[in-house]
């Protein structure tokens, strides 16, 4: 029997998200979450998608731990005959955020590579520990199947030095590794590749600005289908402006902020990683309640757009400087596939640079890739549902499989 089977795990610090894929159709068999591992009110929905759907099954009570977490996923799936144990499952890839410089591509982890990954836990805080917890726990339960680590930053890892190196001291930033990393690497590979097929070209033959727009918001610049330039750094802080967190912002603000603000380094954290973007400017982080409050007269969800969109254009210009020649720009994410709103605020004056819409082809809603541009614009423009878990699932599957 040949193993076509993949196990996607995104492991966060009190969640774990899967998907169980079958690479020989790129069919999805089983999706999941578990949330709020280790608290009363634990909560594990499992919905088997074999022979046409079924309906979710819920579990409502204390998990301990990711461990069993795990286990309880694994149960769920034996009952739909999708078990751990199948001789089909050929790998379980792993989401890890943080790839510093080592990790370029997908990795069967060992010991060693766990090693690494733990020194890496300085560079993502909040992720890593989870990603590798999540490895360790899978480990445990198949320790006989390869388990591949997809990491967030490797397609980023193409950019030149003149893109990734930051203008400081040289020495510091390579003895303390700050340079830009970039995140969000699975989706902006597989909408850049995407883009390519919708246009009808090879993906080493196309340049395409990828907007990455959900509550966490990133854009990068895709020269031939290898990444040159990304708006996220050292951290997922950098950028564009998102749900909760500033973006972009001049370094002296933390300086300003420390010493006439009174606060402490995890305040300030706390501050622009939390406390900021369009929660800050307008006390609502989720874009459609700020189109809402914008659409009913609120001066506060307004002027919290157009700061969001003034930022948005702003890369679309830099990233076409940056690639010369761009044949599409591709939204993707929860805000870029549903709101046509922002896509067209996004859009709008940038004639000069190839770029219009069409009205009526940006309104609609649609699961597909789909072109949203004027017949008549030089630069394409699409909307392209992403797939991080297929990614993950191909890139893991390609691995170890040859």
């Amino acid at each position: 029997m040949t193993a076509t089977r993949v196990l996607v795990l995104n492991s966060g610090s009190s969640s774990v998200k899967y998907q169980l894929l079958d690479m020989a159709d790129a069919s999805r068999l089983a999706v999941g979450l578990v949330e709020r591992i280790g608290e009363e009110t634990s909560r594990l929905k499992h919905t088997p998608l074999t022979g046409g759907g079924a309906e979710a099954r819920v579990f409502e009570g204390p998990i301990a731990d990711h461990k069993a977490a795990l286990e309880a996923v694994a149960a769920e799936l034996s009952k739909d005959g999708l078990g751990l144990d199948s001789p089909e499952l050929a790998a379980i890839g792993h989401r890890v955020v943080h790839g510093g410089t080592k990790f370029t591509q997908p990795t069967v982890v060992d010991a060693d590579v766990l090693a690494e990954l733990e020194s890496l836990v300085p560079l993502a805080p909040l992720h890593n520990p989870a990603n590798v917890t999540g490895i360790e726990v899978a480990r445990s339960i198949r320790p006989d199947l390869p388990q591949v680590a997809v990491f967030d930053t490797a397609f980023h890892s193409t950019m030149p030095e003149a893109a990734w190196r930051y203008a400081i001291d040289r020495e510091t930033a390579d003895a303390l590794s700050i340079r830009r990393y970039g995140f969000h690497g699975t989706s902006h590979a597989y909408v850049a590749r995407e883009t390519a097929k919708l246009l009808g070209k090879a993906p080493e033959e196309t340049n395409v600005i990828v907007l990455h727009l959900g509550n966490g918001a990133s854009a990068s610049a895709v020269r031939g289908g290898v990444c040159v330039d990304t708006s996220m750094g050292l951290t997922p802080l950098e950028g564009l402006v998102m749900g909760t967190r500033s973006g972009d912002l001049d370094p002296a603000v933390i300086f300003h902020l420390a010493r006439v603000g009174g606060k402490s380094v995890d305040e300030i954290d706390a501050l622009l990683n939390k406390k900021s973007g369009l929660i800050g400017l307008c006390g609502d982080n989720d874009q459609r309640e700020v189109e809402r409050r914008r659409a009913e007269g609120d001066a506060s969800a307004a002027l919290a757009f157009d700061v969001y969109i003034h930022r948005l254009k702003k890369y679309i210009g830099a990233y076409a400087a940056v690639l010369g020649r761009v044949d599409a720009v591709a939204f993707t994410a929860g805000v870029g596939e549903n709101s046509a709103t922002v896509r067209e605020a996004a859009i709008s004056g940038l004639e000069e640079l190839g770029l219009a819409l069409d009205g009526e082809r940006n309104a609609v809603r649609a699961d597909e890739p789909r072109l949203v541009s004027a017949e008549y614009a030089r630069v394409a423009v699409a909307v392209v549902p992403t797939d991080e878990e297929l990614e993950i699932a191909n890139q893991a599957y390609a691995l170890v499989t040859g």
